[in-house]
């Protein structure tokens, strides 16, 4: 039986509690396409750094808010958009996915691996465009953030939370440097984002692979475009890798971020800029190109204990032309930074490698950020240093030398010998101290020049074996206490050697 009394009071329940929902979408037209820009009618109420999402499923960045229209750059290939085209508003700020499951992954700015190890597995979303931590969130730069390289760490220590900036001509060593750094990172619980700015595809293919075989991949975060990229995705890139970074950083855990490098960032924005026809400035960059680094360097920091004691700590990577440190982008980027480790072709060519000139380099952070240990050998290095190089000039002029002056000359040769050091081959400090101890002593003086990186690898064998005591005291208590220990133990292997 059909009850018509049950079926209206069904209806009259259903028509009671009807709730229509009107989703309302602010969609708008593309007038003009080209160059991956797109400049669009319609979108009144889109924010600054809106995704908007063109019918194809691709992306763009709102970038200049104009009167009567919105100038987007595409993120990806423009050549399926059209004039006409409707665009439709996302409501949401560029962001990217974070969290812990990128780790060991490369993935390009939007965060889509392009490792062809399957989607990323988390739910997690962060703009890619944050204020940096205020003055009274941060606290000094104390801690050392070890890169394993002996003329680094003794001459221009880094700290957790310092920005130093890698600086020289092309093929000098600098992505060397910064590799050898994320792999020294293995075990001391630092986090590590490498973003790839317009790195050809192969080079990128090379260094993951580098970082795979040697452990450093389980800690790392690769972040790659392409020369062949959207220039949008290039500019966006290093925010993308400083979010990912940040988020770590908050959570109270230690981060590197290497950003190689910020010349072709630079050049992207500026292209971009153009395209967009916003006026140009000094060397055809826009006027706010030091802004653009800087709001992405201040994000580095070592956070208060109240946030957590997270620290951020940046090295961005820049190429100099014919050396030429006085350019546009490299003195800006000198002026945000605490310190530059400058490499120059010439050390280079001589078989100085890494090719850093302790000379120009500087740490505006200082022994502040060096162990005990470390600090208690580095002060005599750089003054050797300085003199030797003081003297190596007129040496080459004069013929008969004095003894002091051939025993600073010998014992300046000896040292940048000893800092010498190749690739892929990080050194805890616990074995760079001894090397640095032995150095400056003048212990190496009757030890041909030839002979050094063969004595150094053999001594450090010989303490580990031997003598475990020096080296592990080093590292535990972080000072040399056993000096009189470590100078019977160089004395004995010198015998030998």
């Amino acid at each position: 039986m059909i009850n018509a009394d049950e079926i209206a009071g069904i209806l009259q329940g259903q028509i009671a509690n009807f709730k229509s929902e009107v989703h309302e979408d602010q969609v708008g037209t593309v007038i003009e396409v080209g160059s991956s820009i797109a400049r669009i009618y319609g979108l009144e109420a889109v924010q600054q750094s809106e995704l908007v999402e063109f019918p194809n499923g691709l992306q763009g960045i709102a970038l200049n808010l104009e009167e009567d229209n919105v100038g987007v750059i595409i993120l990806g290939p423009d050549v399926e958009i059209k004039e006409g085209m409707q665009v439709r508003r996302t409501g949401r700020i560029a962001s990217v996915p974070v969290g812990n499951a990128l780790l060991g992954r490369v993935v390009d700015p939007l965060g889509n691996p392009v490792d062809g190890k399957g989607p990323v597995a988390t739910s997690k979303y962060r703009t890619i465009e944050n204020t940096a931590p205020t003055v009274v969130e941060r606290q000094p730069v104390k801690q050392p953030m070890q890169t394993g390289i002996r003329a680094i760490d003794a001459l221009i220590p880094i700290g957790k939370g310092q920005r130093e900036l890698i600086i020289g001509d092309r093929q000098v060593g600098k992505t060397a440097i910064a590799m050898d750094t994320i792999i020294n990172q293995k075990g001391k619980n630092v986090f590590c984002i490498y973003v790839a700015i317009g790195q050809k595809d192969s080079t990128v293919s090379a260094l993951a692979s580098r970082f795979e075989m040697e452990g450093a991949m389980e800690y790392t975060t690769i972040v790659t475009t392409s020369p062949a990229a959207s220039p949008a995705l290039k500019y966006i890139a290093p925010y993308a890798g400083c979010a990912m970074a940040e988020e770590l950083m908050y959570e109270g855990k230690d981060v590197l971020i290497i950003y190689d490098d910020l010349t072709k960032h630079a050049i992207a924005y500026r292209e971009v800029s153009l395209l967009l026809r916003r006026p140009p400035g000094r060397e055809a960059y826009p006027g706010d190109i030091f802004f653009l680094h800087s709001r992405l360097l201040e994000r580095s920091a070592k956070l208060s204990d109240e946030k957590g004691g997270g620290s951020l700590t940046a090295l961005p990577v820049i190429e100099t032309q014919a050396g030429d440190v006085s350019a546009y982008i490299p003195t800006n980027l000198i002026s945000i930074t605490d310190g530059q480790i400058y490499l120059t072709t010439t050390l280079f060519f001589q078989g100085v490698r890494p090719a850093v000139d302790v000379g120009i380099s500087v740490s505006r952070v200082g022994s502040s950020a060096q162990t005990k240990a470390m600090k208690s050998v580095a002060g005599q290095l750089k003054l050797d240093l300085a003199q030797y190089r003081e003297l190596a000039a007129f040496a080459k002029l004069s013929s008969d030398l004095d003894k002091n002056t051939q025993a600073t000359l010998t014992r300046g040769e000896k040292i940048t010998e000893i800092l010498k050091q190749p690739q892929y081959q990080p050194q805890n400090v616990e074995d760079q101290v001894p090397l640095i101890y032995a150095a400056t002593k003048g212990y190496l003086t009757d030890i041909e020049t030839a002979r050094l990186q063969e004595w150094s690898h053999s001594f450090i064998d010989f303490l580990h074996e031997k003598h475990a005591g020096i080296t592990d005291g080093i590292r535990d208590s972080k000072a040399l206490s056993d000096e009189k220990g470590l100078v019977a133990a160089i004395e004995e292997f010198n015998k030998s050697f």
